[in-house]
């Protein structure tokens, strides 16, 4: 453990003030962790690391333009030596392998309880990796059955974007609800949408939003 005297420095990254104050008096309670920077999106992020010591990385998914996976494979790319964890309330069977191919050393859900977040961020400043164990065993048996043999369904087919504005929809969140959530146009959303439509084999909006609403209530 680090002493007090050099915790390790964490950099914030989330688009809602509440979560970033919120979640830098967690980590600033413990002796040998601090908050040095906090950032609403990936530009104001990589403007602080190029500005000031960061040991640590704590991103959420959805973040207006470059979304957090996107800029966690960027951070890893230009920044090896810092080490990333995704903190988000997207759901993790379906964006934590995707984090992890990224570069991300870990993935834990919003909903999780202060303590096991703290637990969670001494994890990955050790140099393992955090998942729940859900995540361990579902990755644990996609490896053993090796390449042939795959459990991927058509939502995996989704982009990374397109995967945050279907969990949107399902909480019944409107087109103009989602562009504000995500800093886009509604029009953008709609695209979005309609490439979903098509790529699940859907019939048009209203079977998405069935779709979207029934798999939100199984999370």
């Amino acid at each position: 453990m680090e002493s007090a005297s050099n915790p390790k420095r964490i950099l914030l990254v989330d688009d809602h003030p509440i979560v970033r104050e919120g979640l830098a008096l967690v980590i600033n309670s413990e002796e040998d962790l601090v908050v040095c920077e906090r950032a609403r999106d990936a530009r104001t992020a990589l403007n602080a690391i190029r500005t000031v010591k960061v040991d640590m990385v704590i991103v959420d998914i959805s973040l207006g333009g470059m979304d957090g996976i996107a800029l966690t494979r960027t951070i890893k790319e230009q920044y090896p030596d810092i080490v990333i964890l995704v903190l988000s309330l997207h759901d993790e069977t379906l964006f934590g392998e995707r984090a992890l191919k990224a570069g991300a050393h870990g993935y834990i859900m919003k909903q999780e309880p202060a303590e096991k977040i703290v637990e969670a961020i001494r994890q990955v400043l050790k140099g393992e990796t955090y998942l729940s164990q859900e995540m361990s065993a579902k990755i644990l048996r996609k490896y053993l059955r090796g390449p042939g043999d795959s459990e991927d369904c058509p939502m995996c087919t989704l982009t990374n974007r397109e995967l945050e504005i279907y969990q949107f929809i399902g909480l019944v969140h409107n087109a103009r609800q989602i562009a504000e959530e995500l800093h886009v146009s509604p029009k953008t959303v709609e695209t979005h949408r309609s490439h979903m439509t098509e790529k699940l084999g859907l019939k048009g909006t209203k079977e998405l939003l069935r779709h979207a609403f029934h798999w939100a209530q199984q999370l």
